[in-house]
């Protein structure tokens, strides 16, 4: 039985590097996937050093992701589309916010997270990165939050984890996921916040 399990752990961790995962994945319709779950208060560390908390974007929508910079799959387009998410707030002027969990806090450091973002278009009037937890801690926090799968197999310098952008309401519920590899998402984020307001 053993020797079974062992046959398919090899091709549970390629799909999950891949990025596959359920929530976050479009229908045909194109409506963001729906459901309610409500984040866990947290203080982690921001790309400048300082405490970031919950609490902070009580009152506003936000859209959360998870990230790392080593990452050789996703996570550049994921945070290109973010940026881009960014820029079509700004253009619909819609106060929202982005945050940024890094699902690898060993190597991401507060610096490297922002030159991450910042090279890819990134700006941080309403974008936080954020780390300065343990990958138990981060693990937890994802699947407790969000639902989401997030591991770090052992010797390995990727990350498994989601591709999902989540939309968060500003009593502090995930209540929608979209494909952040996917651009056309970014429009479909922007047209769901503005029609609940």
């Amino acid at each position: 039985m053993l020797k079974k399990a062992w046959i398919f752990l090899p091709f549970i961790i390629i799909t999950a590097c891949g990025g596959n995962n359920i929530l976050g994945e479009n229908n045909s319709n194109n409506n963001g996937n729906e459901f309610s779950y409500e984040v866990e208060d947290f203080t982690f560390t921001n790309q400048d050093g300082e405490d970031f908390s919950k609490n902070e974007l009580d009152g506003k929508y936000w859209i959360a992701d998870m990230i790392f910079t080593n990452c050789e799959t996703i996570c550049p387009p994921m945070t290109a589309n973010m940026a881009r998410l960014q820029g079509l707030l700004e253009e619909e002027n819609i106060d929202a916010e982005l945050v940024s969990f890094s699902v690898d806090p060993d190597n991401d450091s507060p610096e490297v997270l922002k030159e991450y973002i910042k090279q890819r278009g990134g700006t941080f009037d309403n974008w936080h990165a954020l780390t300065g937890y343990s990958n138990d801690e981060i693990k937890s926090f994802a699947q407790n939050s969000f639902k989401a799968f997030v591991e770090k197999p052992d010797n390995e310098d990727q990350v498994i984890h989601v591709k999902t952008f989540y939309l968060v309401t500003p009593d502090g519920n995930a209540i929608k996921g979209y494909n952040g590899e996917k651009a056309d998402n970014m429009k479909k984020i922007v047209e769901d916040i503005k029609a609940m307001n």
